[in-house]
């Protein structure tokens, strides 16, 4: 398989409603690693990396989020991929 990372924008309503930890929890399921933040302008940031179906996997479920989210956007991008150990947030 091919490994890959993705680093990804997401806007809308995503701070206080557990984005963070969702998609930590998420990550987590799907064996992928990187990391997750919230942004100073209410959007949140992430790098996933791993094999390419799993980050689909979590590329596909960032727009729906938890039940409290709103998600308007997600801006993704193709990063070259980095080894780390884990998923955390930042």
């Amino acid at each position: 398989m091919t490994k890959i990372c993705r680093h990804c924008y997401v806007s809308g309503k995503v701070q206080g409603v557990f984005y963070r930890q969702n998609t930590k929890q998420q990550a987590k399921k799907l064996n992928l690693t990187g990391w997750v933040k919230n942004l100073d302008d209410g959007r949140v940031e992430l790098i996933v990396c791993g094999e390419q179906d799993d980050v689909q996997k979590l590329l596909n479920w960032l727009p729906e989020g938890p039940p409290r989210a709103k998600v308007d956007n997600v801006a993704t991008s193709e990063l070259e991929f980095q080894e780390y150990n884990e998923f955390k947030i930042t």
